[in-house]
C-alpha cells in the first residue's frame, strides 16, 4: 500500500525497500541511457560507412552529424516533454515510459538499413532519455530522506558516466555495431521490473490531490516568481551541456583524425576515459561542495573545462597517451558540475512544476547543444578540421564561466524539497 510522504522520518521507516528498489531502478536506467547515449559516437564511422557506401567525405560528415546532433534535438524534447507529463500523470509512469522508449528504439536501430531509419531512432530514443534524466532527479529530489539526500543524488548522477564507460567496452569488445544496439531491450526489462517494484511520489500524490480539490493557487511555470530562477537554471546547465556534449559526441572521430591507421581501441579507450573521469566527479561531487560551496564549485568546473579544451585541442597535433589524461581532468569537472546542479534544480521548484521546470533548466542548452553538434560535423572543413572546430566549440565554458561571475546570488539549493 502506498504511504503519503510528509517528512524524512515516514520516508525511512514506511519505504525503505522501496526506495532501494526506486534508486536501482533509477541508475540502471540512467546507466544505459549513458550508454545509448554516446554508443553511436564509438561506432559512428563503420555505421556511415556500412550504409552510405561510397559516398565523399564531404556527404560522410554531413550525415555523420545530422546522426549525432538529432538525438540532442530529441534529448531536449525528451526533457521538456517528460517534465510535463510527469506534472500532471505522475512520476512512475513518467519515469517508466522513458525507460521504454529509449530501450524500444535503441533495439530497432540494430535492424536498421538506411541512415535515415537511424536518424529517426536517434530522435525517439534521444527523447526517452531526456525524459528519464529529468524524472529520476526529481522523483529522489522528492522522496529521499533530507540527510543523505546529497549523497545519493551524486551516486546517481555518476550513473550515465558508467554508461559513458560500458559504452566504450562494448565496443571495444563487440566490433559489430548491430549487435552492440541489441543492448537496448535490457532497459526494456528495467522498466518492466519497474512497474512491479516502485511506486508513485506520495508527494506528488499529496500535491495532486490538493490541486483537484482547488487549484485556485497554481502558478505557472512561466509565472513572474519563476522567471528568474528559470534563466539562472537554463543558462548555468545549459553552456556547460554545449560544451561537452559537442566534444564528447565528436571525440572518437577527433582521435581517428589523428591517426592514419582504423583507430578502433584509442576510440573506445578514450571514451571509457571519459566515463571513468565523469564517473569520479560526479560521485565526490558532494564532498567539493561540502567543501567550497555549490558556486565555488561550479566556477572552478568551468574554469578547468576552458582550460583543458585549449591544451587538448591545441596542443596534440598527433595522438599520445598523454590525451587520455586530459580526457580524464575533463570528464572529471564535467562530472563535478553535473552532480551539484542535479541536486540544486530540482529543490528550487514547488512540486506542481518541479519536474516541468526542471526539465526547462536540464534541456534548454540542448537545443543550442544540438546546433552546436551539427555545426562541428558541418563547418569542420571551413574552421580548419576538427581540432579547431571543437576548439571554438568549448569557447562556450567561458560564457559559463562569465555568468557565474555575474550571478552573484545563485546560492546553494534550499535544504528541503519545498512542499
Amino acid at each position: 500500500m502506498e504511504t503519503i510522504l510528509i517528512n524524512d522520518a515516514v520516508v525511512k521507516r514506511t519505504t525503505s525497500a522501496q526506495l532501494a528498489m526506486l534508486f536501482i531502478i533509477c541508475f540502471a536506467g540512467n546507466m544505459f541511457a549513458g550508454i545509448v547515449s554516446t554508443l553511436m559516437s564509438v561506432y559512428l564511422p563503420v555505421v556511415v560507412k556500412e550504409l552510405q557506401g561510397t559516398q565523399t567525405a564531404s556527404q560522410f560528415d554531413t550525415v555523420s552529424a545530422y546522426i549525432n546532433s538529432i538525438f540532442i534535438f530529441g534529448w531536449a524534447a525528451g526533457g521538456f516533454l517528460w517534465g510535463v507529463i510527469a506534472d500532471k500523470a505522475g512520476r512512475k509512469v513518467s519515469l517508466l515510459l522513458s525507460i521504454a522508449c529509449f530501450g524500444i528504439f535503441t533495439l530497432l536501430i540494430s535492424q536498421a538499413g538506411q541512415w535515415w531509419q537511424i536518424v529517426a531512432c536517434r530522435f525517439f530514443s534521444g527523447i526517452g532519455t531526456g525524459g528519464l534524466l529529468v524524472i529520476s532527479f526529481t522523483l529522489i529530489s522528492e522522496v529521499w530522506p533530507e540527510k543523505t539526500r546529497a549523497v545519493y543524488t551524486g551516486i546517481l548522477s555518476i550513473s550515465i558516466p558508467v554508461g559513458i564507460f560500458s559504452a566504450g567496452a562494448i565496443n571495444y569488445v563487440v566490433t559489430s555495431w548491430r549487435q552492440g544496439f541489441m543492448v537496448g531491450i535490457i532497459p526494456i526489462i528495467v522498466a518492466i521490473i519497474g512497474y512491479w517494484t516502485i511506486s508513485e511520489s506520495g508527494l506528488w500524490l499529496k500535491d495532486h490531490q490538493e490541486h483537484i480539490n482547488d487549484d485556485s493557487h497554481d502558478v505557472g511555470l512561466f509565472h513572474s516568481s519563476n522567471v528568474k530562477t528559470l534563466l539562472i537554471g537554463s543558462v548555468v546547465f545549459g553552456t556547460m551541456l554545449i560544451g561537452l556534449w559537442a566534444i564528447f559526441l565528436w571525440l572518437p572521430t577527433w582521435i581517428q583524425s589523428l591517426l592514419a591507421t582504423d583507430a578502433n581501441k584509442e576510440r573506445g579507450i578514450s571514451m571509457m576515459f571519459m566515463g571513468m573521469g565523469g564517473l569520479t566527479g560526479g560521485f565526490i561531487s558532494g564532498w567539493v561542495v561540502n567543501l567550497v560551496g555549490l558556486r565555488r564549485s561550479l566556477i572552478l568546473s568551468f574554469v578547468v573545462c576552458s582550460v583543458i579544451s585549449f591544451v587538448l585541442f591545441k596542443t596534440n597535433t598527433i595522438f599520445s597517451d598523454i590525451i587520455y589524461v586530459e580526457i580524464a581532468i575533463l570528464a572529471l569537472f564535467f562530472g563535478i558540475s553535473q552532480g551539484v546542479l542535479s541536486l540544486y534544480i530540482p529543490l528550487l521548484f514547488q512540486t506542481s512544476i518541479r519536474a516541468s521546470a526542471t526539465g526547462f533548466c536540464f534541456n534548454i542548452g540542448r537545443l543550442f547543444t544540438g546546433a552546436a553538434v551539427l555545426g562541428v560535423g558541418v563547418l569542420e572543413t571551413a574552421l580548419g578540421g576538427y581540432s579547431n572546430a571543437l576548439f571554438i566549440f568549448s569557447l562556450v565554458f567561458v560564457l559559463g564561466l562569465i555568468a557565474m561571475l555575474v550571478i552573484k546570488d545563485i546560492q546553494a539549493g534550499t535544504q528541503s524539497v519545498k512542499r
